[in-house]
């Protein structure tokens, strides 16, 4: 227990002291480090995407006439495809730090205890001999996900909301105990209410209990099997937080299927890969092999960790990534980050062995560089943030 509490608190240094070298250049705003220029300062922080449009929400929450009075060009049914659990969080932080260094907080602290809920799913489940370490990987790869956590935006919280609904949903595989699937449907729903794709864990884990269903019914008894099953309704929360915020649509903007009516924000499409065609809206790149490997890597890792027999992370990797071959977005990247944390465990012998610690501090030095990189560029055309505070 007390090397528990020590890891945790060594956790949240590491998020910070990372957080911390992320920001520093913009913090000085260095003319020139390493060829890049942060002479714009902390506000290319504030302004990098999507973080000042839940800010939009959490002033306006959704009012169109709300929308329309900030200085931004957007039309108010854009915001209908962000949904409200992160902006919740910044109106809650905003009374004390106002909204723009609330939203900042949000992903902070979001990070630090997404780094315990993984930290504790690793350790309890014997899934990795060295859980500490394996948190601090999860705090710097994919590359991607350090620039998310560096910034405003809401994965962060939707991340921290799977591993602990999925940390819940496991404890509950083990000990059959009803308050760890109450609490699994709990932070189910708030991964719903924080981003759409939340659907998807709630798919992956009725698969799941449909598999199991149908070994275990073959085994005992359907009719039997089927009482015991009974048990994971409070999975049904998942869905339902998905009625709620389309039920809020229909009171501010009059349509309870706002979300599919919210522009160009839905990515989805058929037949599969159309990341891979150059004319889609969203691609318009032919330099995409990178993509191929993000792909290759994520199923590679969910049939690892079906050899594994870690069955509820599996059945999330692999309907997370099936759904994800619909999209067709050149940032690929950031659309399957809710999957990375089960990548880095099906892949953990690698990640922990003495040969990735040799080439670590290699690596470390261009991630920080495309982070830099991408963040520089990566901002929303805003320049006066003073209406957003």
């Amino acid at each position: 227990m007390v090397k528990s509490v020590k890891d945790c608190i060594i956790l949240a240094l590491l998020t910070l002291i990372i957080t911390f070298i992320i920001w520093i250049p913009h913090i000085m705003a260095l003319p020139n480090f390493w060829g890049l220029n942060f002479q714009t300062g902390f506000s290319t922080i504030y302004r990098n995407f999507d973080g000042l449009e839940y800010v939009i929400i959490a002033k306006t929450f959704y009012d169109p006439l709300s929308i329309a009075a900030l200085p931004q060009s957007l039309p108010a049914n854009y915001f209908a495809s962000h949904f409200p659990g992160y902006a919740l969080l910044i109106l809650s932080f905003s009374l004390i730090l106002g909204y723009l260094k609330s939203m900042l907080f949000v992903s902070l602290l979001s990070t630090i205890l997404a780094s315990l809920a993984f930290y504790f799913l690793v350790k309890d489940f014997k899934l990795s001999n060295h859980p500490l370490f394996l948190s601090f990987i999860f705090l710097i790869l994919p590359a991607r996900w350090l620039i998310v956590h560096s910034v405003g935006s809401s994965e962060p919280t939707f991340i921290l909301f799977v591993i602990t609904a999925i940390y819940f949903f496991m404890k509950f595989e083990r000990s059959r105990k009803f308050p760890s699937i109450l609490l699994a449907g709990i932070f189910g729903l708030l991964a719903q209410i924080t981003r759409p794709p939340g659907i998807l864990l709630f798919i992956a884990l009725t698969l799941y209990v449909f598999y199991r269903f149908y070994l275990q019914g073959k085994l005992i008894g359907f009719q039997k099997e089927l009482a015991n099953h009974l048990k994971y309704f409070p999975l049904i929360l998942i869905p339902l937080g998905l009625i709620g915020v389309f039920y809020l649509y229909s009171q501010t903007y009059g349509d309870f299927f706002a979300y599919f009516k919210s522009g160009d924000n839905i990515h989805l499409t058929f037949p599969p890969f159309q990341v891979f065609n150059k004319f889609q809206f969203w691609v318009g790149d032919i330099w995409l092999e990178d993509i191929v490997y993000i792909f290759l890597l994520g199923f590679l890792g969910g049939v690892i960790l079906l050899k594994q027999k870690l069955f509820p992370l599996a059945f999330f990797v692999l309907t997370y990534l099936t759904a994800s071959t619909l999209i067709a977005h050149r940032d690929i990247s950031r659309y399957l980050l809710p999957i990375s944390p089960f990548i880095l465990i099906a892949f953990e012998k690698v990640l922990t062995s003495r040969e990735f610690k040799i080439i670590l501090p290699i690596i470390l030095l261009a991630i920080y560089l495309y982070a830099q990189n991408f963040m520089l560029a990566n901002v929303a055309p805003i320049p006066n943030l003073e209406s957003f505070n």
